[in-house]
């Protein structure tokens, strides 16, 4: 097995009114929620994670990473952008 590791921005959305999350992949086409930041951080890691398992697995093309110094002056009040990083493991 070889090891691969990603690291693609996110973009975290603050809901004002329930203090929630949603965590975008704008490169990816994803997105996960969680109920306070760390949830959704921890959320954001794992859907990482799982996405380029399948990827790899079946050989799917993704889009490379955009820099956060591309997404930062996009964002509204907010939202807070932050890399994400995931390992997984595949067959050669």
């Amino acid at each position: 097995m070889k090891e691969y590791q990603f690291l693609y921005p996110a973009i975290f959305v603050k809901d004002e009114e329930n203090g929630s999350y949603q965590v975008i992949f704008p490169d990816l086409n994803i997105y996960t929620d969680g109920k306070n930041l760390s949830r959704a951080y921890l959320y954001a890691k794992d859907l990482l994670r799982v996405y380029f398992s399948y990827a790899l697995k079946y050989e799917t093309d993704f889009n490379r990473p955009s820099k956060l110094e591309e997404l930062i002056p996009k964002c509204k009040k907010n939202e807070t952008v932050m890399y994400i990083d995931a390992v997984v493991e595949a067959e050669e």
